[in-house]
């Protein structure tokens, strides 16, 4: 290694795990912790293994300067910049320095928009601290008085990928990545129509007077594991990538998942899709409604309305 490299690289980090997450006590974990504290100074490296989201937040509070570094899937991402996010909003985030991530996650779809190195994990370990930093967008999640009240990292969508995930958490022990398809394929078959109203940049999409089957505010391309939901998003452009799909009878649905399956389901007449940096969603019916933010359920809400902030935050990333 050039000694270029070695001055890169941080004295000290701070690698937090999910301690109730299957992935954190895979070999795989073992690997990329075991890289981390070779390449660092004796005692450069703490590992939080944390239990819920006060552990986390505890940890990053006392983050002190340190290298990021979070092992885990798109849910243990999304947990880490929501704890830095509470702590002090995105001036915060953005002032923690680069994060480094090794994707442990079922699913992972962040991880392949950013190009880590999924399924390798001692090569992601040595990118979080020799990598290259890159800018990410963030979605910030708006409260009824439209202040920040949390944070999207790859993808948060309403209608048939709530009930998908809902199916796919309970499946998802036995079922493994195979959990995502079974899960939305029985939403598939059981889901009935959600009545919303879609705003993009103050532009009406969808009035909400017929129902529709999902919207979805995409940063990555893909959700659930490699589904290509937004074939061409990526989390670096300052916008979103907003799909409105009103497949909503029994062929429709069948045809917008096969479509999807090839990634063409943009292409049909019964599919909006449109890029802006500001997202409304609200039930015309007065039903509330939950979202899928980054596989986190979230409580009902009538109304839902989402920003785009560019360069949120930076990952490292392969060289």
């Amino acid at each position: 290694m050039s000694s270029h490299e070695t001055d890169r690289r941080p004295q000290a980090a701070l690698a937090v795990v999910n301690a109730s997450a299957g992935s954190a006590r895979t070999p795989a974990a073992r690997d990329a912790l075991a890289v981390l504290e070779a390449a660092l100074p004796p005692g450069g490296l703490e590992v939080a293994r944390t239990g819920g989201p006060e552990d986390l937040r505890r940890a990053v509070a006392g983050l002190d300067g340190r290298r990021l570094v979070v092992l885990g899937g798109d849910g243990s991402v999304h947990a880490a910049i929501s704890a830095l996010h509470s702590l002090g909003g995105l001036g915060h985030v953005r002032a923690v320095g680069p994060i480094g991530v090794v994707p442990l996650g079922t699913g992972n779809d962040l991880a392949r928009s950013l190009g880590l190195q999924v399924g390798a994990a001692a090569l992601a370990a040595r990118t979080a601290l020799e990598g290259r930093p890159s800018p990410v967008e963030l979605v910030v999640s708006l409260g009824e008085d439209d202040g920040e009240d949390g944070v999207v990292v790859n993808a948060v969508h309403a209608g048939i990928g709530v009930s998908a995930a809902k199916r796919a958490k309970t499946a998802k022990k036995v079922l493994r990545k195979l959990a995502y398809p079974a899960g939305a394929l029985a939403a598939g078959v059981a889901a009935r129509p959600w009545h919303l109203r879609v705003v993009v940049d103050g532009e009406e999409v969808h009035d909400g007077r017929s129902g529709v089957l999902l919207v979805a505010v995409n940063l990555g391309s893909t959700v659930g594991g490699g589904a290509r939901l937004s074939p061409t998003a990526t989390p670096h452009d300052g916008l979103v990538d907003v799909v409105v799909s009103a497949a909503t009878g029994p062929l429709a649905r069948a045809g917008f998942a096969a479509a999807m399956a090839r990634g063409q389901h943009v292409e049909r007449r019964d599919t909006a899709t449109v890029r802006g940096a500001d997202v409304l969603v609200e039930a015309v019916d007065g039903r509330p409604f939950e979202v899928n933010a980054d596989g986190d359920l979230s409580q009902p809400r009538t109304r839902w309305r989402w920003r785009c902030a560019g360069d949120a935050w930076q990952v490292l990333v392969p060289r």
